[in-house]
């Protein structure tokens, strides 16, 4: 909680310098947006699109002279975008290594802004006929790698979405996709994939199936189910997806969201940055069945 004032003190104190800064900037100098009136560009890694249209909705519905239009894609063609002055803020699921931090400061003359938001589960989703929903970490692997041809396998993109690239990176540790493994276009074709198929298995962000509030992912809970995966690094101990199976490190399938942005001043993407930040965007966050990674809102127990 005090991380979230502090939060927003600076961003009021920075408000203030952007007043003054625009009195005294050079003649001919056109501000195109404030913290909370304009428009601007971002791109989102697709598998992130119900809760980031969620943040931006809430955001915009406090300023609605703010405007963020989001381009939802492949992780990356977000980073491509990075590299477009139109494009000012990608949110993906991984940050900046150091030499690419060396190659953007030398672009812009200053650092790019990023840090994790909140933590999202890959869910693995079946068929709510199938009777298989217990994946061990080899099966996963096995089904995964083509190893076991049992499974007709959906995941969102071919090579450049983020779900592809870390289930390449953590479960099959860089090698190949089977035969098995279909390419969908996006989360949301993974889901009816799967839902018209018994015998299919989907890999979907957390933010795309569980939240009761959103009918269309109510109708999916009809036809689908979330798999029960073999806890990270305990064998014969299983957990479903969910911020607590996320925070105790139980739920092996799990990655950051991060936001990346590129703005050298108090504007619009900056001030969207910290309201994701604070309350009322990690709470979004939590809505949406992520684990938010800036505030924590537990319950604890205390004498009255």
């Amino acid at each position: 909680m005090i991380r979230g004032y502090i939060l927003g003190l600076l961003l009021v104190l920075s408000a203030v310098v952007l007043i003054l800064s625009c009195n005294s900037a050079p003649q001919g100098y056109i501000m195109t947006d404030t913290p909370f009136k304009g428009t601007i560009n971002i791109s989102v890694d697709e598998s992130f699109k119900p809760v980031i249209s969620e943040e931006i909705k809430v955001y915009q519905s406090t300023y609605p002279e703010a405007h963020i239009i989001a381009t939802y894609e492949s992780e990356a063609d977000c980073f491509r975008d990075l590299q477009k002055d139109s494009t000012r803020m990608i949110i993906v699921a991984k940050g900046l290594t150091d030499q690419e931090m060396k190659i953007y400061e030398s672009k812009l003359t200053y650092k790019p802004d990023f840090d994790i938001l909140a933590y999202d589960a890959v869910d693995v989703v079946i068929n709510a006929a199938s009777k298989d929903s217990v994946f061990t970490r080899q099966y996963l692997q096995n089904i995964l790698n083509g190893t076991d041809t049992s499974k007709d396998v959906a995941v969102d993109g071919k090579n450049a979405t983020s779900t592809v690239r870390y289930l390449i990176d953590s479960v099959l540790k860089g090698k190949p996709f089977g035969s098995n493994v279909k390419a969908a276009g996006g989360s949301k074709a993974v889901l009816d994939y799967v839902s018209r198929n018994v015998n299919a298995v989907g890999f979907v962000g957390s933010s795309w199936v569980g939240n009761e509030q959103d009918p269309e992912q109510v109708a999916y809970l009809n036809k689908l189910k979330l798999g029960i995966l073999e806890c990270k690094n305990r064998a014969n101990y299983f957990a479903r997806p969910s911020q607590y199976t996320i925070m105790y490190g139980q739920y092996p399938l799990v990655r950051p969201l991060y936001y990346i942005l590129k703005e050298n001043s108090v504007s619009m993407g900056r001030a969207f940055k910290t309201f994701m930040s604070l309350e009322r965007g990690q709470l979004i966050f939590r809505r949406s069945l992520l684990f938010p990674a800036l505030m924590d809102f537990s319950v604890r127990s205390g004498n009255l």
